[in-house]
């Protein structure tokens, strides 16, 4: 035996064993379970739609958690041959507010899992 060590000493017990220490395995557990947690959220966000309305009610756009328009409504009332220039602004404000609303979406259903930490790559 080394001169000075205990008798009953082996690498790493000091650390709760296996020298990841005590909360290190916990730690890396918690993390592990995070990263499943976030696998089935970003597959259900996939398939949770959110709908927006703008321009008074008269544009209607379905899209989904992962910003994917599903689907655009626009009351027939907000057509004018004559000022199409209007119709694309109002479409392009619609799609803009859309996409803003799934990130919004997106990003709460993951702080639940995150519990509000900035993780790089995840949004």
């Amino acid at each position: 035996m080394a001169k000075g060590r205990r008798a009953d000493w082996k690498p790493g017990a000091a650390m709760g064993g296996g020298g990841l220490g005590g909360g290190q395995g916990d730690m890396m557990a918690r993390v592990r379970k995070m990263q499943d947690d976030m696998k089935v959220t970003q597959a259900e966000l996939e398939n949770e739609l959110i709908n927006v309305t703008s321009a008074g009610g008269a544009i209607t756009i379905t899209i989904s958690g992962h910003q994917r328009v599903q689907s655009i409504s626009v009351d027939p009332s907000l057509v004018d041959p004559n000022d199409v220039g209007m119709l694309e602004d109002a479409l392009v404000a619609a799609v803009n507010e859309a996409i803003i609303k799934s990130q919004e979406h997106a990003s709460q259903r993951l702080e639940s899992i995150t519990g509000g930490m900035q993780l790089p790559g995840l949004m």
